[in-house]
């Protein structure tokens, strides 16, 4: 379970830090009004960032099954799942409604912290 633990973490820090990509990739295509090819650039890193979902979803959920952590559920991991998977895409244009998608990544920002949090306290515990 260390390696997962260890995995669940390192997947969970690279996911917080796709939010700060994701909006900054957002901000910078919009200053230059860029329109990136989907099937050269968006699908094949959509598709990246959903296989990483997968693993996290599944780590995550073993997680919470083992440690049972007080804040986080399986269900808040499938929806910061879902919206890291909907807002990786739309930070890829710039007609995207720049409210929703900040909500979305401040949404999936906070549950990464919270996940990342609860490990520290299992660490802390043991």
């Amino acid at each position: 379970m260390k390696e997962a633990f260890e995995m669940l973490q390192q997947i969970t820090t690279q996911l917080y830090e796709e939010c700060d990509n994701s909006w900054t990739r957002f901000m910078q295509f919009r200053e230059q009004q860029y329109e990136p090819d989907f099937f050269d650039e968006v699908r094949p890193y959509a598709n990246q960032i959903h296989e990483l979902l997968n693993e996290w979803q599944q780590l995550a959920e073993q997680f919470i099954v083992e440690y049972h952590p007080k804040y986080v559920h399986i269900v808040q991991i499938n929806n910061a799942a879902e919206q890291i998977d909907q807002f990786v895409v739309q930070s890829f244009y710039i007609k995207t409604s720049k409210k929703r998608l900040y909500q979305s990544i401040q949404a999936a920002k906070y549950t990464c912290e919270t996940l990342l949090s609860a490990m520290r306290e299992v660490v802390d515990e043991s």
